[in-house]
């Protein structure tokens, strides 16, 4: 088994560990790294690694928010599981509309946007959204400061919002946090529903990608698969504690700028050398 492929697929599930859950883009990422890091693989095994290896991510939201998302708990009174049946509802309500578009369109928007123009676009347009939202909040204090204070409305509302996350660089909790907080919540929440949207979204995402390219995979392919996901699953732990903490104290401008740099980067590269 070629050595030098699977530490590519560590260095891959990293970038996507960390990516994935910092409102940066993780496509946007994996696009650039892909350029330096070429798994020795077909494009249509590339195309559904891109998406598979996000269940490692999907699975670190839900062991370290598994008490707060378990309805079924011992520990919990009736009130509690009510009100975590209910977050789960309101997770179902949100993800309505990316999974009726994107399973219509999202081969389409990959054919179409999956291209380093689009990619630097969005990351540069919604970085300067985080920077703009934060400035109109500065002097505000948010009226949904918990998660259940999130109404079914305002669920679909930023349902609404990840619809726009299918469109590559736009990043899936970018879109979502940046919704969240033009119509009033709290960063803290609108991270925490974020990834709570995540689980559905992602597994259904990975699911379809495993099912359109069948099972037969090769030994490499098998391994390199696995790999990126376990070390996607390490890495997402790490970040979206990182992440929480953070914006308990500190704003989501540092990663508007971040998008701009990477933006600007990803478009002189491909021009340069593409």
């Amino acid at each position: 088994m070629d050595i030098l492929e699977l530490i590519k697929a560590i260095i891959l599930g990293i970038i996507q560990g960390i990516t994935e859950w910092l409102p940066i883009s993780s496509t946007g990422h994996l696009l650039l790294a892909e350029e330096f890091l070429k798994l020795d693989v077909d494009q249509t095994f590339m195309e559904m690694f891109r998406v598979v290896v996000q269940f490692g991510s999907i699975l670190a939201v839900v062991v370290l928010y598994f008490n707060k998302l378990n309805p079924f708990s011992k520990k919990k009174t009736v009130k509690q599981k009510t009100d975590t049946w209910n977050l789960w509802f309101k997770v179902f309500v949100a993800v309505l509309p990316a999974a009726v578009i994107g399973l219509l369109f999202d081969d389409w928007f990959d054919a179409n946007f999956y291209n380093y123009i689009t990619v630097s676009i969005t990351l540069i347009i919604y970085g300067i959204l985080f920077i703009a939202v934060e400035n109109i909040n500065k002097n505000k204090r948010a009226g949904i400061r918990d998660l259940s204070q999130i109404s079914y409305k305002t669920a679909f509302i930023i349902g609404l919002f990840q619809v726009l996350a299918l469109i590559p660089g736009t990043s899936r909790s970018g879109a979502t946090i940046i919704g969240a907080m033009v119509i009033g919540t709290s960063r803290y929440v609108a991270a925490e529903f974020t990834f709570f949207l995540a689980i559905p979204v992602m597994f259904g995402a990975s699911l379809l990608k495993i099912l359109k390219f069948g099972l037969s995979f090769t030994q490499l392919e098998a391994a390199i698969l696995l790999i990126g996901t376990l070390v996607s699953f390490i890495v997402s732990i790490i970040a979206i504690k990182f992440l929480m903490n953070y914006i308990k104290k500190n704003n989501f401008k540092v990663f508007g700028y971040y998008r701009i740099g990477l933006g600007l980067i990803i478009l002189a590269y491909f021009l340069i050398f593409g």
